[in-house]
């Protein structure tokens, strides 16, 4: 399967989906962008006759037929499958790819700040904060926040400085019913609206979880893409998120954050399962970091580091064995296709 050549611009730039629906409001209008190339990943449960105009679609039939050898190891029915549209956006030469699900319409603003340049950045060492109360004065937090910060005052926005600094993610926020774990959904559950302000950079040893609902990878940090497949449905981006920061830190790189430029239509939930799903991201965020510091050296490659990183988790028994073999061939695919 092989992209029509549009134009230099659009040969650069990807968005990368898994559904198991029919196209979304979502889909329908990202596939208008006539700078991006859209990737779809099927599940076994998205309809067997799906197809959209301008959306290159991965279905499962197909899927066996394409030579990355993180096929023989990605289970199906998980949100890891979309790794497939990665490894084909670089195969195609991403420069730029963007993360989104098929319920986060996009507003007409939609877009990213460039990836380099002077942006409001906060002081260094802050450990976790929470990134929402930068963008509203709403009691809510991300997916993935620990638990002990939800009620902490905000300790980084009275420092901000203006500072060149070189993005290597940037997390667009989402309006409407946002990136927010089970515990808010159970005990609140307010729609947010967040304040239309510029973006705000995470200063090396700063933390927020990011997730993959409106997000942007630049090329030079394509293998920290990887999605953890042997992990529950809620922890795989917030694993992935924490295990790239430290690693993004030894290369000099930061993690950046937008104000809201999707509208989340949430796809059905049930809330327990959701809570059930997202244990681990209440237990191990503060572990994940520790470890992954210890575990990883400026020296080593971006690749080498994810080695480390993840064979350190699996040794404290956050990540199983199976995790480690899914992660060696996602590393051979990225060699042989991607490697920046």
């Amino acid at each position: 399967m092989i992209l029509k050549k549009h134009s230099d611009e659009r040969n650069k730039f990807f968005i990368v989906i898994t559904t198991i629906h029919d196209p979304t409001s979502a889909i329908k209008k990202f596939s208008t962008f006539s700078n991006y190339n859209i990737i779809v990943v099927g599940d076994l449960k998205t309809p067997s006759n799906w197809q959209h105009s301008h959306v290159v679609f991965f279905p499962t039939n197909k899927q066996n037929n394409i030579d990355y050898k993180i096929i023989k190891k990605l289970p199906y029915n998980h949100y890891s499958r979309k790794m497939i549209g990665y490894l084909y956006s670089i195969q195609s030469g991403a420069q730029i790819i963007v993360d989104t699900d098929d319920d986060n319409i996009p507003k007409n603003n939609w877009g990213f700040p460039k990836f380099e340049g002077p942006f409001e950045i906060t002081d260094q060492n802050l450990g976790f904060i929470n990134i929402y109360k930068y963008f509203s004065n709403m009691h809510i937090w991300p997916r993935g926040l620990p638990l002990d910060k939800i009620t902490k005052p905000k300790n980084f926005s009275t420092n901000l400085k203006k500072k060149y600094s070189f993005i290597g993610v940037w997390q667009g926020l989402a309006d409407g019913d946002p990136d927010v774990d089970a515990i808010y959904r159970l005990t609140n559950n307010t729609s947010c609206y967040f304040d239309e302000i510029g973006p705000i950079v995470l200063g090396k040893g700063t933390i927020s979880p990011f997730n993959s609902q409106n997000t942007a990878f630049r090329k030079e940090l394509f293998p920290l893409l990887y999605l953890p497949a042997y992990v529950t449905f809620r922890f795989t981006d917030i694993l992935r998120g924490l295990v790239a920061q430290p690693i993004m830190w030894t290369k000099g790189y930061h993690l950046g954050f937008t104000k809201a430029t999707v509208v989340q239509e949430r796809n059905a939930h049930e809330f327990i399962k959701d809570f059930e799903s997202e244990i681990p991201c209440y237990l191990y965020p503060y572990k994940i970091i520790d470890i992954v510091s210890r575990s990883i050296k400026s020296e080593y490659s971006i690749e080498d580091n994810m080695y480390q990183a993840y064979e350190a988790l699996y040794k404290s028994g956050i990540v199983k064995k199976e995790e480690i073999e899914l992660l060696t061939l996602w590393l051979e695919d990225i060699s042989r296709y991607g490697k920046p």
